[in-house]
């Protein structure tokens, strides 16, 4: 006798990576009890909410913008379907009439955000959300987590790719980032501010990524030879092998992969690289490139991995190690020198009152921005200013876009090689003093004197108000 039983497992969405149907629950419990008081209240006035990091974190002088477009994915596809509903009744805090509320709460807001790619700095908002009270507080959880992590990826790969000068950095970090939809993040985020490529194939499918690998210890000791795991290897791919040295000894290795090297040239075919994994990489990749030159194989490059971040990478640079890829695997996937950042989600307006905190060291300022960029003459950048949204300085380009109208895109879906190209275009115009890895000076923000003023009255009515 056969028996059926449901499926314990749900189907996830691809946009958010959240189980179908259930995107409401991923918020803070607070959200809910607090949405729950408003549908009490009748209160479903308009609110913008503003996302911004209140100060950098240690070493960095600027932040590149990611994550945008898992939000707005996110927004378009919010629910709370049965079982979320279900589940929300089990707790025994919530009440009839707001569940059926949330069974058919859809965003119906709008968002204006600057793009992905693009580069802001401390306490400008990278993105503003406005809605009904209730939609718009909701999304918090999820807006925050995905870029705040990917604003923390994107800008440490940034670093990296600065600190390589030309050199052809890969993403190889999947492994030990903090779960699968890290990693995604993470070859996404680097491929944004410059990585040419990840080992990881599934984000390399999911968003046309270059793959890019090599091979394993574990393959070479498969073998009862280091030399008879490199001819295999090369023999089935004789175009594009890439060979791990330093499995027993790094320069025994090397000499075999120049044996290697030169039977695969007598065939016509090419030895693209070999690759350091440990030791000091400075020493041995002279050592490597003398034997790879004096083998005749000037063409093999030396690909280096193994526990690499941005200050090994200038260090390596600076001192002229004949290193031409660097593959980066943990500590730029984990963002090892600054895992977190003080991004903060808060309300700046209410049903047309403007709202503003003031709680020692976390004040914000009231009402919807703006934030607008000047150049020099030679088109670089020389100072923001965050104004309110409403105006219309004679100078300086703004640079939040609406992107998102009644609960819908105003545009296409933009792809991963806009931001790429943004990027490009604002890291090229931001001055090299900014990018230095070590204590950089802060780049200049300034409020405007429209937003000063708003901001002394709007303090000025709230203290009135509640002291």
């Amino acid at each position: 006798m056969s028996m059926n039983f449901p499926d314990p497992s749900p189907a996830y969405d691809s946009a958010s990576g959240l189980p179908a149907g259930q995107s409401g629950l991923f918020c803070d419990l607070y959200e809910l009890t607090m949405a729950q008081t408003f549908f009490c209240r009748k209160m479903f006035g308009p609110a913008t909410f503003s996302l911004f990091v209140r100060n950098y974190p240690p070493n960095r002088g600027y932040l590149v913008s990611a994550g945008l477009e898992q939000v707005l994915e996110f927004l378009e596809k919010l629910r709370f379907g049965p079982d979320a509903l279900d589940y929300l009744t089990s707790t025994g805090m919530f009440q009839r009439d707001f569940l059926d509320y949330l069974a058919g709460l859809r965003f119906t807001g709008s968002v204006r955000a600057i793009p992905e790619g693009r580069l802001y700095f401390a306490a400008e908002p990278a993105l503003e959300i406005s809605g009904p009270i209730i939609e718009a507080q909701l999304v918090e959880t999820f807006v925050i987590n995905q870029v705040n992590l990917q604003t923390l990826l994107a800008t440490k790969a940034a670093r990296c790719v600065w600190a390589a000068q030309g050199r052809p950095v890969t993403d190889f970090g999947a492994r030990r980032t903090q779960g699968a939809d890290a990693a995604l993040k993470m070859a996404r985020c680097g491929y944004i501010a410059g990585f040419q490529s990840t080992s990881n194939v599934m984000a390399a499918s999911l968003y046309g990524i270059p793959p890019a690998g090599t091979m394993a210890h574990s393959f070479i000791s498969s073998f009862t030879s280091e030399i008879e795991a490199f001819r295999a290897y090369a023999q089935t791919f004789p175009d594009r092998a890439v060979l791990l040295i330093d499995t027993y000894d790094t320069l025994e290795g090397a000499r075999k992969a120049a044996v290697v090297a030169r039977e695969l040239a007598a065939e016509g075919h090419k030895l693209v690289a070999v690759r350091l994994d440990s030791g000091d990489f400075d020493d041995l990749s002279r050592k490597v490139r003398g034997i790879l030159d004096d083998a005749g194989l000037p063409y093999v490059e030396i690909l280096a991995s193994g526990g690499l971040d941005e200050y090994q990478l200038e260090s390596l640079v600076h001192s002229g190690a004949p290193i031409d890829i660097f593959g980066l695997g943990t500590k730029v996937g984990v963002s090892d020198d600054a895992p977190w950042s003080d991004m903060a989600y808060k309300l700046v307006c209410y049903d047309g009152r403007p709202v503003m905190k003031l709680s020692t060291d976390k004040v914000y300022r009231p009402g919807a921005k703006q934030v607008f960029r000047f150049n020099d003459r030679e088109g670089m950048f020389s100072r923001d200013v965050i104004g309110l949204a409403t105006e219309r300085p004679p100078a300086g380009d703004p640079l939040l876009e609406p992107v998102m109208d009644q609960g819908k895109r105003t545009g296409p879906e933009r792809s991963l090689n806009q931001a790429r190209d943004w990027f490009q275009h604002d890291f090229a115009r931001l001055d090299s003093h900014f990018k230095v890895l070590g204590g950089p000076p802060r780049f200049p923000v300034d409020a405007s004197p429209a937003l000063e003023q708003f901001t002394r009255q709007v303090q000025s009515t709230i203290g009135a108000d509640n002291y």
